[in-house]
Formats: structure tokens, C-alpha cells, sequence
């Protein structure tokens, strides 16, 4: 344990909320998750509330070894716009608050972040703090929601002590929408168990319970089966690339409700046996999955810190993803993989094979990318830095 960790038990441990909308398998979730973990190894004393989590994206908590964390469900902390049980949030966590003079409340999610912070600023919070995983507005989006969503960050900020961002990105375009100034932000980029992936090696047994056949290249997407998550341009990227590479099979690491329609639109390109589908896994054996191939493509539309790119680099294979949001702060074109141009399915084929056809390079931008991510992407990192953040802010407020 470092020395500033040290220095953070040596006083009295901070009471901690973390408020977030739902604990599938995601990103944002590992991430709260891994923070917690992190705290709780320094001393501090942790809690979680969240909504439910519906549907076959995954419950989180019930792949994680929790180990005694307060876990604490709220029905009415749902992810859709409902005024109804917006209400009912923001009056239950308020009370929930109150009742257990937190210390620190640190809201996760847009719809989580702004009732989270509107009712800890209204229990007299001292310090409360908000982390943008993703933008709820955004192009994809229609524009009154996007004046809503933009009008609601807004007023939220003004009850943040601090805002955090898991990439700059982020951060640009929250001050571009006059959300909040630059100077309440900061970058904290999201952490996670690099050295797991580092770790992670070729196993022909896993290659066979998914069906990939011995001798042929792979290319893995590890994203939720979900709207703007990219599946509308792998699949011609896919067709292309499986013509003209006969070897090459594809991997698809996640669930959702596009589940089936993938399937068909799979089955009517007579890709079937191409595509392997490992389903929705445990986060802790994502690494075993990502080892079973030599590329990533990450085709979201819709990105704060794309996990799945780290976590590739970690393992030494080298990634393809949209130049939009994060993702070029962690995918840097031409030196671990290529960045490309937003939804052009040209991009992505013609980045594929170039290094399909050159196998040196192709290992050389893994390489590169996992020395880059072990420095910058370890999880214990991310939650020393969020810790020393609160206790900057709380004692701040008590000065």
C-alpha cells in the first residue's frame, strides 16, 4: 500500500454513498464497483444504492464477491424518464441521506446523477461528487431530450463539488453545452485489473466449447447486444472481411435485446458459422475471452472510455474503434490499432486488412498498446485519486 493510502487511514474514515441506476454489466458498473473495492481497502467505510436491473444485460452484483458491502435497492431508481418514480427517488434517497449522515455522495449515470445529487445537496451533504461515464445527450439522440437532458446536467452541476469524467471528451463537450466551467471538472480515467488481461493467454479448450476451429484468425467485439453499440456495422464489415479472408472467424463477448435480431441478420448473410456468440460473462473472465483473438473491433456510437479497447491493448491485441468521444485518447491510430472515421464500414475494412495482411505490425501495435494501458488504466490508481479528491473537498467544507 502506497503512502498516500497510508495517509488516508491514518485519520477518520470517510462515509461514502455511491448512487448509481442500475448494476448490469457494464462499464460504468465495474468501475464503481472496482472504486468501492478500492476504498474500502483504504479504511473508508462504503455503501451502494442502485435501482433495479431488468432484462439480459446481467445483474453485476451477483457475479461479484461482494464481501459484506451494504447493498441497497431503490424500485424506483429506474433508467427510463418516469416523473412518477423520479419523484419517489429523489424524496427516498433525500430521506436515506438525511438518516445516515453520509460523509460523501458520488453518483454514477446520468439519471442516477442528477436525482442523486439534487437530493444529496437538499440532505446537506457535505461533499458531493458526480462521475460522467457517457453523455446522456448526444447525436443519436432527439434534439428535445438533448435540451432536456442538457437543461437537467446543468442544474445539477451547480450541486456538485466536483464533477469527474472518464476521459476528456467528455469533459469538451459538457463545456461546449455550457453544462458547468472547465475548472469543476476532472479526468479520472477509468480503472481496472490490467494485469488480469496481461495475463490472459490462448486456450484451445475455451476455442472449442465456442466453436472456433483450430488455425483461423479472430476478430472479438465485446459490447452489450444494444442500440448504438455498433452491431449495425459489424456485420457488413464482417461480410467483407469473411469474403476475402476465408480464415477469419468473429466473436461476439455480450447479451442484450438485439440478440436475436443479430442472429437473423447473421443467418440471412450465411455467416452462421463464422459468428460465435460467447453470451454475457462474468467481467472477471472477459480477459479469457479477448486472449481467443487477434483484434478488437469497438463500432460504438456511443463511448466514455471504451473498457473494451483497454482491455484489449492489456492483452497485447490491437483494436479498431470510431474516432469519436474517448476513444482516441485510448486507441491511438496507427500506434495501437487505427481510429477511424465514424460509421464507415470502408474505414474499419480497409484498417482490417491492413493488418491482416501484416502480421509483424499487427503484433507490434499490441505490444505497444499493452505497455501504454498497464501505466495508465490500473484500477488502485483510479480509486487513490478519488479518494484524495474527497478528503481535498471535505476538508475543504470544514475548514
Amino acid at each position: 500500500m502506497n503512502s498516500s493510502v497510508e495517509k488516508s487511514s491514518a485519520v477518520r474514515p470517510l462515509r461514502i454513498c455511491h448512487v448509481i441506476t442500475r448494476m448490469i454489466v457494464g462499464g460504468a458498473q465495474e468501475n464503481t464497483l472496482l472504486t468501492i473495492r478500492g476504498h474500502r481497502e483504504a479504511g473508508q467505510e462504503c455503501e451502494l444504492v442502485t435501482g433495479p436491473s431488468p432484462g439480459r444485460e446481467g445483474e453485476l452484483l451477483k457475479q461479484s464477491v461482494n464481501d459484506g458491502l451494504k447493498v441497497t435497492v431503490f424500485p424506483e431508481l429506474v433508467r427510463e424518464l418516469s416523473v412518477v418514480n423520479d419523484l419517489k427517488a429523489y424524496f427516498r434517497l433525500k430521506r436515506y441521506f438525511r438518516e445516515h449522515r453520509f460523509d460523501v455522495v458520488h453518483t454514477h449515470s446520468s439519471k442516477a446523477g442528477i436525482i442523486g445529487r439534487f437530493a444529496a445537496r437538499a440532505a446537506r451533504v457535505p461533499v458531493v461528487v458526480h462521475t460522467v461515464h457517457g453523455q446522456a445527450f448526444h447525436p443519436h439522440e432527439k434534439a428535445y431530450r438533448n435540451r432536456l437532458y442538457i437543461l437537467l446536467e446543468r442544474l445539477a452541476a451547480r450541486r456538485s463539488d466536483r464533477i469527474f469524467s472518464v476521459a476528456q471528451a467528455m469533459i469538451d463537450q459538457c463545456v461546449a453545452e455550457r453544462v458547468a466551467p472547465a475548472e469543476l471538472y476532472k479526468v479520472v480515467y477509468s480503472g481496472m485489473d490490467t494485469q488480469r488481461f496481461a495475463a490472459a493467454r490462448r486456450d484451445m479448450e475455451l476455442r472449442r466449447r465456442l466453436g472456433i476451429p483450430d488455425g483461423v484468425r479472430t476478430i472479438v467485439t465485446v459490447a452489450r447486444l444494444f442500440p448504438l453499440k455498433g452491431y449495425e456495422f459489424v456485420l457488413p464489415a464482417a461480410e467483407r472481411i469473411a469474403a476475402r479472408y476465408p480464415d477469419t472467424h468473429f466473436l461476439i463477448v455480450g447479451d442484450g435485446p438485439l440478440h436475436d435480431e443479430l442472429i437473423a441478420r447473421i443467418r440471412k448473410a450465411g455467416l452462421e458459422r463464422r459468428f460465435h456468440f460467447a453470451g454475457l460473462v462474468p467481467p472477471d473472465t472477459v480477459a479469457d475471452y479477448l486472449a481467443q483473438g487477434e483484434l478488437l473491433w469497438h463500432l460504438s456510437l456511443r463511448e466514455g472510455l471504451p473498457r473494451a479497447v483497454v482491455q484489449s491493448l492489456a492483452c497485447g491485441i490491437p483494436a479498431i474503434g470510431f474516432a469519436l468521444d474517448g476513444t482516441p485518447e485510448v486507441l491511438e491510430n496507427g500506434e495501437t490499432g487505427f481510429a477511424v472515421e465514424p460509421e464507415s464500414v470502408d474505414a474499419v475494412v480497409a484498417a482490417t486488412e491492413t493488418l491482416w495482411d501484416d502480421e509483424a505490425l499487427r503484433v507490434r501495435m499490441g505490444e505497444a498498446g499493452r505497455r501504454r494501458v498497464l501505466r495508465q488504466f490500473d484500477w488502485r490508481r483510479m480509486a487513490e485519486i478519488l479518494l484524495e479528491e474527497y478528503r481535498e473537498l471535505f476538508a475543504r467544507k470544514n475548514a
